[in-house]
């Protein structure tokens, strides 16, 4: 049910949204230079790699150095990157990676294998399930970023405290998917896009 489900609800909302994708994928031709997708490397399903499918909201190289975004206002940020993250327009193309099977609609959010390394066996249940575009950490940590700049040392910052908690909850998840819990997840994401 879950993967029929994942199948219609993605190829409707490409179908839906083609307009607005249409549109983003314009402005950020318009705005720098680079391509209109950023396709980074994760960590999905049985520990297997796949290419991420996000609107580019950085300039090329940009993830040369560090993997975490610092601050609202990273200098590595265009200026349509900065609007499409703050409405999380940069995911929507996800609905793609869903569709082929790479990803579900409410899963963990897939890391890149630099901070999978990290993690213990028992961390590693999280590669159980298909990961997903949103999941109860998404939503905790909505405004990571911010989070990322108030700290010393933003990479310790994420690995230490961020990610373990995040993990924690991605278990969570793990032990108690349904159906009708991707459901209210789902509307807790809309919510809170919306609320913002």
């Amino acid at each position: 049910m879950k993967r029929l489900f994942d199948i219609v609800a993605s190829g409707c909302g490409l179908l839906v949204l083609s307009p607005v994708l249409l549109v983003v994928a314009i402005w950020i031709k318009l705005d720098s230079r680079g391509p209109v997708f950023y396709r980074q490397v994760r960590v999905g399903y049985k520990n297997k790699d796949f290419r991420i499918f996000k609107f580019r909201s950085m300039r090329m190289g940009a993830d040369k150095g560090s993997l975490v975004t610092i601050g609202g206002r990273d200098p590595r940020i265009t200026r349509s990157g900065y609007f499409i993250r703050k409405y999380k327009l940069d995911e929507l193309p996800q609905l793609i990676n869903v569709f082929i099977g790479d990803m579900s609609l409410v899963g963990p959010r897939p890391e890149v294998r630099h901070y999978v390394d990290y993690w213990t066996p028992e961390q590693m249940h999280v590669l159980d399930v298909r990961p997903g575009i949103t999941d109860p950490a998404s939503i905790k940590f909505r405004n990571e970023n911010e989070l990322m700049g108030q700290a010393e040392n933003p990479e310790e910052y994420y690995i230490n405290v961020i990610m373990q908690e995040k993990i924690k909850l991605y278990l969570e998840y793990v032990e108690n998917a349904s159906f009708w819990y991707d459901l209210k997840l789902i509307l807790q994401t809309f919510k809170v896009i919306v609320r913002e």
